[in-house]
């Protein structure tokens, strides 16, 4: 379990800089410049991301039982991801309405994923990585907004098309992820 839980730390502290250290970030991307920093982000992301994968194979070994979740919310859960599938795309699809609207829907498709699993199961690994994400989410979506309202930030309008071509991207890749990829990478058929 310290495996999971120092990824965690790891990929969720070097991905809240914005909430909690938003000044001290800024000064080391004008130091460093745009690309080091991106490029020191990213591997600091893979080794907290390989960390969290490792951490959460080795505590799925030896398993503790939190909750039994009622099989109709294990079968909610692929709801949930497919809502979270479409709000990710809509973070990088161009003009659509979902993120006119939203503003962060890739964090929105966090909270969403995370919170579906939490319903879905209940070992204290997936507690604790479900849950980690879903806080870590829903603390950045609310620092995202407030600075957006203090900043003045606008987002462009969308398009139907914009709004068509997210939801199509999404629910094709979730097809894809919950048909073939879940059971593949994760070891677990969310269809079952």
């Amino acid at each position: 379990m310290s495996v999971l839980v120092l990824g965690l730390l790891i990929f969720l502290g070097i991905h809240s800089l914005r909430i909690f250290a938003n000044d001290w970030r800024d000064r080391q991307i004008a130091r460093l410049g745009a690309k080091r920093w991106k490029g020191l982000f990213a591997l600091v992301s893979i080794v907290g991301f390989v960390s969290i994968c490792w951490g959460f194979v080795l505590a799925r070994q030896q398993p503790v039982l939190l909750y039994v979740p009622p099989l109709p919310l294990r079968h909610l859960n692929a709801l949930f991801t497919l809502i979270a599938f479409v709000l990710f795309f809509a973070a990088r699809v161009p003009h659509n309405r979902i993120k006119a609207k939203l503003h962060h829907p890739q964090v929105l498709a966090v909270k969403v994923w995370a919170f579906g699993h939490l319903l879905a199961t209940g070992m204290l690994h997936d507690v604790l990585l479900f849950g980690a994400f879903l806080l870590w989410a829903i603390v950045l979506f609310a620092v995202l907004r407030r600075r957006d309202r203090v900043d003045g930030t606008v987002y462009p309008a969308g398009s139907v098309q914009g709004d068509v071509l997210t939801l199509v991207i999404g629910i094709v890749a979730w097809t894809v992820f919950a048909l073939w990829l879940h059971l593949w990478l994760i070891g677990v058929n969310p269809m079952a």
